[in-house]
């Protein structure tokens, strides 16, 4: 995938024909199988798919937690997954990683907690002092430094742990389901968090999750995973406007209903006899009035009977149903001219 349109020049994580392999039981299972992908510097890159899909694996190769069976991970010029030792460890210290549990010291204060991968990077006292308390002011939890976790909510115990992830500045911070055990609110603060590393501070985020209400609130581009391999991958726009495989098209209907199912189509054709056709929606420079004008032109009524519109990052995009009535050819001729316009997909044939 490296050197396509839309890819970065000078990736900072770089997946080159990663393929991992496990035996069970004397059966071979592949968890990941030729993946490509190149995430640019100070983005947030998403990784997407069903449980077994092999997203956290591949997550898990960037820092060498996961060595590949095949293929090279390379992390800011260097193959990691080639690393042993005193290079993995000073490699590793520019890899930062939030986990789903938190993985706090319960026994240690919110201070000692961020404060420890600094001592143990050698770090003097009073740069420690300065450092952890620039974290703790990051992520809103100057007041609680002297706190143990187990007199945290859950999101403040994830704070502590995006503030420990960037103790020594890494270049790369991962995130597997980071959120995923927190409710929608404190979701929405921490994922600000994120973002904010991202942007404030030029931190890469890898990103895994099942939640497309996650990967559209925080990712710039996602990458969807299925039995291994990547099925798709792009701008979130692009993958949330127009998803081009089954497993993004289902994960994209998660969170969206644009369009009608179905049941709702069967449901709908009780009421509306006329012809169903769905219209693609996105972003226009122009603000020609095409659907109004097209009806008028050709003599034909139409009704919406489904569908919405939705807005990422700036842009709008979605799909709605129509029901078009008129004879068909003048009906097969407003199909040719809104096509001029926008991507058109009958339902079904009522001819």
């Amino acid at each position: 995938m490296a050197g396509e349109p839309g890819q970065p020049a000078d990736p900072v994580v770089r997946f080159e024909h990663v393929s991992k392999s496990y035996t069970v039981q004397g059966r071979r299972f592949d968890a990941l199988a030729d993946v490509s992908l190149d995430v640019a510097r100070g983005t947030v890159q998403g990784l997407v798919g069903w449980s077994g899909a092999g997203k956290s694996t591949l997550l898990r190769t960037v820092n060498a937690l996961e060595r590949p069976t095949s293929g090279r991970v390379v992390v800011d010029g260097r193959e990691i997954s080639a690393l042993r030792g005193r290079e993995l460890y000073a490699a590793r210290q520019r890899i930062g990683m939030v986990f789903q549990q938190f993985n706090l010291l319960q026994s240690r204060t919110v201070y000692a907690n961020v404060a420890y991968p600094l001592r143990l990077a050698g770090l003097s006292r009073e740069a420690t002092v300065d450092r952890v308390e620039e974290l703790l002011d990051f992520v809103g939890l100057g007041h609680k430094a002297l706190e143990h976790p187990s007199r945290l909510s859950g999101g403040q115990k994830q704070r502590v742990g995006i503030a420990r992830a960037l103790a020594n500045r890494p270049d790369v911070l991962l995130s597997d389901e980071s959120t995923s055990a927190l409710d929608p609110q404190t979701t929405h603060e921490v994922l600000g968090l994120l973002r904010r590393a991202a942007d404030e501070q030029g931190v890469t985020v890898l990103l895994v999750t099942h939640e497309m209400d996650v990967v559209r609130e925080l990712a710039d581009r996602v990458a969807v995973l299925q039995d291994g391999r990547i099925v798709e991958s792009g701008s979130v726009y692009d993958v949330f406007s127009s998803p081009r495989h089954a497993t993004s098209e289902r994960f994209v209907a998660s969170v969206l209903q644009h369009r009608a199912s179905p049941d709702a189509l069967a449901r709908l054709r009780t009421v509306h006899t006329g012809r169903l056709v769905r219209l693609h929606v996105t972003d226009r420079e122009s603000n020609d009035p095409f659907l109004s004008r097209v009806a008028r032109e050709h003599g034909v009524d139409y009704n919406v009977v489904h569908g919405g519109i939705s807005e990422l990052q700036s842009r709008t995009f979605g799909e709605i149903t129509l029901e078009l009535l008129g004879d068909d050819d003048a009906v097969d001729a407003a199909l040719r001219d809104l096509a001029r316009s926008t991507t058109v997909e009958e339902v079904d044939d009522r001819a």
